[in-house]
């Protein structure tokens, strides 16, 4: 039964049934969206990258994403985490509720510190590790400098946008993202092209994005609805502690993009040289996109899931997973579905020099990558739901699998065996042998719930 004063459907006893179905898909929607835009910023200097220095541009680029990959994961696992812990101790009505915002930015500011002090004075030696050699670090020195220099905004972004998620304001944090990737694709233009700043500018531009989306997401801080209070104490290795133990979810996700894109980047630098990390480039940065997708499910699902498990309704959590893994599994399909139907059109977009070697590449690791993003779907959204139910070790053991050891493990061993095949071919085996024990994971937790509740 529709009511229309209410705005809302029941059913024949009078029981709400639309409520918590329209709240979840606008949670997730507008996760969605800005975890699009925080991955777009890559595609865009990606493409216009691919536009201004071909194929040695998009190879600097793909040796920098561990870079990436690293402070994302450092600042997801403190501000996401934190967040989390703000959440679960906000129903409970936790003294350190209010400690928690403030603490994550001491640490992000600190450890991004260490990052910018590296790329001033080291900028060298960090592109040699990642196996540039001297040519692509003469290319790419001032791109990577630039952006370690903005790692601490980078960091502090994940607490702001992790937070004012938390505190019900998901739709802020959906317009600071989309602003700040609209602007760096229009500033990734202007840098590069009319002012001639080439990498440099390209690296500023996406470098601007995180001070953007901060700026917005600080009007949260001027609403009623805000409940964040600022508490400012001395840093608490007791509860960075405790937050990075619920954001290890987020940690691994981001860090086994670097992990998998280090190892493999060796791996191609061995078969196929800097054509072979070029290709992998390609398919890595489109990748992104998909990754964002369920990272905005999982993302938005955490925030109803803590506040249900802080409540002890385990009801409503197994609902909201429920809703989350199916809309996960839907994306995948639609996503392996878009890369099949289009993969000339894919490749085409970022081989501007028309490289027959790079097509060549890209085409089929293409094809046999984005599989594995249908078992993917189903580990992140259920690593991210373990940590927003205080399921600590069982986050872990998900996220290191499908982001260390699988990963690594299958594409040693698959290069050596089928070549640059096995290369494709170790991200879905990874991602599958993950997802079995993703699965004996949920049967044991629900059965435990239903065990304790018979007690």
């Amino acid at each position: 039964i529709y009511k229309a004063h209410y705005n809302e459907w029941t059913d024949f006893k009078g029981k709400k049934i639309m409520k918590k179905n329209n709240k979840f898909f606008k949670y997730v929607s507008q996760n969605i969206f800005a975890m699009i835009g925080m991955s777009c910023y890559i595609i865009a200097d990606t493409f216009f990258i691919s536009r201004a220095e071909g194929t040695d541009g998009i190879t600097v680029l793909n040796l920098a994403l561990p870079l990436y990959g690293i402070i994302f994961a450092i600042a997801a696992m403190i501000g996401i985490g934190s967040a989390t812990r703000y959440a679960i101790a906000r129903e409970r009505k936790d003294k350190d509720e209010n400690r928690y915002f403030c603490n994550a930015v001491v640490f992000e500011i600190l450890i991004g510190l260490i990052f910018m002090t590296a790329g001033v004075f080291f900028t060298d030696k960090v592109m040699a590790v990642m196996g540039a050699d001297k040519e692509i670090i003469e290319l790419g020195r001032g791109y990577n400098r630039i952006f370690l220099a903005f790692a601490p905004a980078f960091m502090v972004n994940y607490t702001f946008t992790g937070f004012v998620r938390n505190d019900n304001d998901s739709k802020l944090v959906m317009i600071a993202t989309l602003t700040s990737c609209v602007s760096n694709i229009i500033l990734d233009y202007v840098f590069m092209f009319p002012m001639g700043m080439g990498m440099n500018g390209a690296a500023l531009a996406t470098s601007l994005s995180p001070i953007i989306s901060i700026l917005i997401c600080s009007i949260h801080f001027l609403k009623k609805i805000n409940r964040i209070k600022f508490i400012p104490s001395l840093p608490s290795i007791k509860l960075i502690f405790k937050s990075c133990q619920l954001g290890v979810a987020s940690f691994v996700a981001e860090i086994s993009s670097a992990v998998t894109t280090t190892v493999f980047n060796f791996i191609l630098l061995r078969i196929a040289g800097n054509t072979g990390v070029a290709a992998y480039g390609l398919i890595a940065n489109l990748a992104l996109v998909g990754a964002a997708i369920f990272n905005g499910i999982a993302q938005g699902t955490q925030p109803l899931v803590s506040e249900s498990f802080g409540r002890g309704n385990d009801k409503e959590v197994a609902s909201y997973l429920k809703k989350a893994v199916i809309t996960a599994l839907a994306f995948a399909l639609i996503i392996v579905g878009i890369i099949y139907g289009f993969t000339d059109y894919c490749v085409a977009l970022f081989n501007s020099e028309h490289s027959v070697e790079l097509a060549s590449l890209a085409y089929p690791g293409m094809r046999i990558y984005f599989i594995g993003f249908i078992f993917a779907s189903l580990n992140i959204v259920c690593a991210a739901f373990f940590g927003a139910t205080e399921q600590a070790g069982r986050t872990f053991l998900i996220s290191i699998m499908r982001g260390f050891v699988m990963n690594v493990i299958s594409s040693l061993v698959l290069s050596s065996i089928f070549g640059i095949t096995g290369v494709w071919l170790a991200f879905p085996v990874a991602e599958f042998v993950t997802g079995v024990v993703t699965v004996l994971l949920l049967r044991k937790y629900f059965q435990n719930n239903r065990r304790e509740k018979h007690e």
